[in-house]
């Protein structure tokens, strides 16, 4: 009896992949190459890996799941959002802290979401997991940056044509007064807007793998999010059916220490760490019963 082997692919798309020119497409607009906002370097060879595994092994995969960061141009995590206290712009990779604000270092551009914006800088600082960091605006809505690498969305593309499945696909980010770095769940849920609270639904679909293996961009972000979430609503006795692929994500540059940190953190708690050279056999084997 086949297993249920489940890929789980986090923002593998365009904006996070540091490209080679051969995979930049002309903007029709400038007339110049596009370019990713926001590169990880090693990504675009995770996703050659990556779809190499697909390719290889895909008669063994039972599902496949892509999270899809999706943001509007406005958005708190965006250079759009703020001012310096002296009118400047804020540059992209600015820390801002609620005393930042408070000191008026920076404010929001619109001045009536300051008390919005300082609730959740409040409550973001109480979890503890993040600081608020303005990057640049990346995986806008219906960009070219938003879209799936294209070795990746070819071969999971081969896996629904010859498995008459349908890869899941699950957009996040787009609230644009939270941020949303875990697939299953933002940094602050808003009561009133259900698509930034913990997604049982799919994470119970999860639950019901005899596997799931994780792979995407960027290990030190929204991999480490998602899976952080995933593993405490599973708890130590469900984690070990985690496999990160560790040669299929990378982290931020500057944020190597905070994956590496991660890694551990995971294995500790049972998840495995592993390598596509290491699945392949298990799919193998998996498409033979």
């Amino acid at each position: 009896m086949k297993r249920n082997l489940h890929l789980l692919i986090i923002d593998p798309q365009n904006d996070f992949c540091d490209l080679p020119a051969s995979h930049l497409p002309v903007d029709p607009v400038s007339g110049r190459p596009r370019a990713p906002a926001l590169p990880v370097a090693g990504a675009h060879q995770d996703m050659l890996r990556l779809a190499a595994l697909i390719n290889r092994g895909r008669a063994g995969l039972t599902a496949i799941s892509v999270t899809l960061d999706s943001h509007h141009r406005f958005d708190i995590a965006h250079p759009t959002y703020w001012i310096a206290g002296d009118g400047a712009p804020v540059p992209p990779f600015t820390q801002i802290s609620a005393a930042d604000v408070r000191a008026e270092r920076y404010l929001p551009r619109h001045p009536a979401a300051l008390p919005l914006t300082l609730n959740y800088l409040d409550q973001l600082e109480a979890a503890g997991r993040y600081r608020l960091m303005v990057w640049p605006v990346h995986c806008e809505i219906g960009s070219w940056g938003n879209n799936v690498h294209d070795d990746v969305h070819a071969a999971y593309g081969a896996w629904e044509e010859a498995s008459l499945g349908i890869v899941a696909k699950l957009a996040k980010g787009s609230n644009p007064w939270t941020e949303h770095y875990s697939a299953v769940m933002a940094e602050v849920p808003y009561a009133d807007d259900p698509d930034t609270q913990f997604n049982t639904k799919f994470v119970d679909t999860l639950a019901g793998a005899d596997q799931i293996y994780v792979a995407g961009e960027a290990g030190s972000h929204c991999v480490k999010a998602t899976v952080e979430h995933i593993v405490d609503h599973f708890g130590d006795a469900g984690a070990s059916r985690l496999a990160l692929l560790t040669d299929c994500m990378s982290p931020v540059a500057g944020f190597e220490a905070q994956y590496r940190d991660f890694l551990q953190a995971m294995r500790a708690r049972g998840v495995q760490l592993m390598r596509s050279g290491d699945v392949l056999p298990e799919l193998l084997a998996n498409a033979a019963r």
